[in-house]
């Protein structure tokens, strides 16, 4: 680099005292130079080494222990006290940058006779440089390969914390009481992830045509699982199939037949004394291949225990407490004891997987146009709501479109009925005897001013055949 004459310096010799050994300009500039990039390199070090180590996830390093990768058990070693960690990356750091500036600010010094000059060039200077090669390009690098970066770096770092020993202890123990003071956790790696950053994980996948639609609906069900009640999931008491205890084994089998269940619940007296569960499989078995005779078998020699549930209990909880019990039947019960209906294993797994039809049984919902779905009486309010992209409440005393309707008119309803509510029209279908069977809901227009419609614009009116 060639210097103007107003910047030209002599060429002045420096001499060490203690070993008596000259070096001229070039030659201490030359070192400091190559010290520079030295520093660059160990800044470079330590600033992709907190991103590795802190972007490492746990279950990633338990797996690279699983698989007994050379290095991962010095990785957690350091991982398992993180704030000590993290004071040893950032006290080397800060010593090399520290460094590179105060030696790039002499360097520059034998080149300028102004004080000011030194101190911006090397200000901005080494910026620049550790932005670059010390920050961007390293971290960088240290994202595309944290795994086995982490490894390599682990025994440099373990190094690192034996040489900067005395200051690692005292700024960690200043770090921690100053935390303490403000009140401060000290916290520095957080859980795996949380449940609200899978959630939008889940959505932007969706949107990114990273999952199918049919995959973002199971994992956006299995989230909504444990938030759901046996109540939401049961089937109700009037569409309960069950046969009393003293009936003979052929009516229990004609009765599974009959109904398609190869489980039913028996109850004694009434459905509020259920005493458990028969399959099939054991009256089939045990009438016609039993060693007791046909006129001395009873129904009351087969019945299998069965689980009885409030109606408020989750529904993982009571699919975990089935499965440890090797049961697939449950009966839901209120607050009185009152059986209110039951829940099958299958009924849980469709939560998760979605509605399992058999033989001619219809769809829950069944999509009539863009606009139009028609829903079975006993489907839930929240799945009405996600396949019309609508948003009709859910209430303490229902759950369910059918449970919705009754709410709304106060009063049992009649076929042909309607009820507006919030730019949806809701039309009564089916109805037996006092239950909906069937509802079509059709999501009207809004209005030019995006205005909704107040709760109770549109009362329930029957058609005039009904009157």
């Amino acid at each position: 680099m060639a210097l103007s004459p107003s910047l030209a310096v002599p060429m002045v010799a420096y001499e060490l005292p203690v070993v008596g050994v000259e070096f001229d300009q070039s030659i201490v500039a030359a070192l400091g130079a190559l010290v520079i990039v030295v520093l660059v390199a160990l800044s470079a070090f330590f600033s992709s080494s907190e991103i590795a180590m802190f972007n490492l996830p746990k279950h990633r390093l338990e797996g690279m222990l699983e698989e007994e990768i050379t290095g991962a058990e010095l990785v957690k070693s350091l991982k398992d006290d993180p704030h000590r960690l993290l004071v040893t990356i950032l006290v080397g750091n800060n010593l090399v940058n520290i460094a590179m500036s105060s030696i790039a600010t002499a360097l520059l010094g034998l080149y300028f006779e102004s004080g000011l000059v030194p101190v911006v060039l090397s200000t901005f200077g080494v910026t620049a440089i550790v932005l670059l090669f010390g920050e961007s390009v390293p971290k960088s690098y240290a994202v595309e390969n944290t795994e086995s970066w982490s490894v390599r770096i682990s025994k440099p770092l373990k190094l690192t914390e034996y040489l900067l020993f005395p200051l690692i202890v005292l700024f960690d123990y200043l770090t921690r009481q100053i935390n303490r003071l403000i009140g401060s956790t000290g916290a520095i790696e957080s859980p795996y992830v949380t449940r609200d950053e899978i959630q939008e994980m889940i959505e932007s996948g969706e949107r990114e045509g990273v999952l199918e639609e049919e995959e973002h609906e199971m994992l956006t069900r299995i989230f909504r699982f444990n938030n759901t009640i046996v109540k939401e999931v049961m089937t109700p008491r009037l569409d309960m199939t069950a046969v009393p205890k003293d009936a003979p084994i052929d009516e229990a089998i004609e009765t599974c037949i009959q109904s398609g269940h190869a489980r039913i619940p028996v109850y004694e007296g009434s459905l509020d004394n259920v005493q458990g569960v028969v399959h099939i499989r054991d009256l089939v078995r045990d009438l016609n291949y039993g060693e007791a005779a046909n006129d001395e078998l009873e129904l009351a020699d087969l019945i299998q225990p069965t689980l009885h549930v409030p109606e408020s209990k989750n529904v993982d909880e009571l699919l975990t407490e089935m499965r440890e019990n090797r049961m697939h039947m449950a009966i839901v019960i209120d607050e009185f004891g009152t059986t209110e209906g039951l829940v099958t294993m299958e009924d849980m797994i469709e939560e998760i997987i979605g509605e399992i039809l058999e033989g001619g049984e219809e769809q829950p919902i069944e999509e009539i146009a863009d606009d139009t779905v028609l829903v079975r009486g006993e489907v839930n309010i929240e799945d009405v709501n996600e396949a019309l992209d609508i948003e009709l409440p859910e209430g303490q005393e229902f759950e369910t479109i059918a449970g919705f309707i009754f709410n709304r008119a106060g009063r049992l309803v009649e076929e042909g009925e309607e009820i507006t509510y919030d730019g949806v029209r809701i039309t009564v279908e089916t109805v037996e005897n006092t239950r909906i069977l069937k509802a079509r809901l059709t999501k009207l227009e809004q209005p030019a001013d995006d205005e909704p419609e107040p709760d109770d614009a549109a009362p329930l009116e029957a058609d005039n055949d009904h009157e």
